[in-house]
C-alpha cells in the first residue's frame, strides 16, 4: 500500500506542472521534454515518472492546469448588477487568457498535440467547469429580462462558439482584416448574437 503524499511530495507535482504549462506557454510544444521539465523544476526525470506515470499524464494535469487558468481570469470579473455587462466581460477575459498563453490554449482545446501525447474527449472533459462559469453568467441575464428565458446551456453554447471561434481566427494571425479587430469584430459578433436574443 502506497503512502499518502507528503508536502513536499505535493510541492513537486505541483512544480513540475507549473513549469510545463509555463513552458509551454513560452516556447511551445517543443519545449517539453522529461529532461527539461526536471531541470526547470529541480527535480530528476524520475519525478515526471513518480508523480504521473510519464508524459501523457503530465500533459493531462497541464491541460486541467490550462483549464484552472482560464477559470480563475474568468472568475476576476466577478458579478456586478449589470448581468449583459458582466458576460461581455467575461467574454474578453476569455480572449485574455488564450493571448496571454496562445500554445497552452490550442493544447487545452485539442488544437494542437504533445508530440504523441494527443488529447482524448476525456481530458477536455476538465473544461466542463470552464464552461459552467458561462452558463451561470448566461442565466443571469436572462433571470435580469435582458435576453428571452431559454436552455442556458444552448445559449452559452452559441455564445462560446461565436467567442471561441473569433479567438482561434484571432490566435491564427487572420483576424487583421481591419484595424481593430476585437472592437470591430469581436464585440458586434457577440451582441448582434444577444440582440437576437432580445426578449
Amino acid at each position: 500500500m502506497s503512502s499518502p503524499a507528503g508536502p513536499a511530495d505535493v510541492d513537486v507535482r505541483r512544480r513540475l506542472i507549473e513549469v510545463a504549462a509555463d513552458l509551454l506557454g513560452e516556447e511551445g510544444p517543443s519545449a517539453l521534454s522529461a529532461r527539461r521539465l526536471a531541470r526547470e523544476a529541480g527535480t530528476s526525470t524520475m519525478a515526471v515518472y513518480t508523480h504521473f506515470g510519464g508524459m501523457p499524464g503530465l500533459v493531462r494535469a497541464v491541460v486541467a492546469e490550462g483549464f484552472a487558468r482560464l477559470y480563475a481570469r474568468v472568475a476576476e470579473v466577478g458579478q456586478s448588477d449589470d448581468p449583459l455587462a458582466d458576460l461581455v466581460a467575461s467574454a474578453a477575459a476569455y480572449r485574455a487568457h488564450a493571448l496571454a498563453d496562445p500554445h497552452l490554449f490550442f493544447v487545452m482545446f485539442g488544437s494542437a498535440s504533445l508530440g504523441e501525447y494527443r488529447l482524448t474527449e476525456q481530458e477536455l472533459e476538465v473544461g466542463m467547469a470552464a464552461f459552467g462559469q458561462l452558463v451561470t453568467a448566461v442565466e443571469r441575464v436572462m433571470d435580469s429580462g435582458q435576453i428571452r428565458r431559454g436552455d442556458p446551456a444552448a445559449v452559452a453554447g452559441q455564445f462560446w462558439a461565436a467567442l471561441h471561434g473569433y479567438v482561434m481566427i484571432e490566435l491564427s494571425g487572420l483576424s487583421h482584416v481591419v484595424e481593430d479587430p476585437e472592437g470591430e469584430i469581436l464585440a458586434p459578433l457577440l451582441m448582434n448574437l444577444l440582440t437576437a436574443l432580445a426578449p
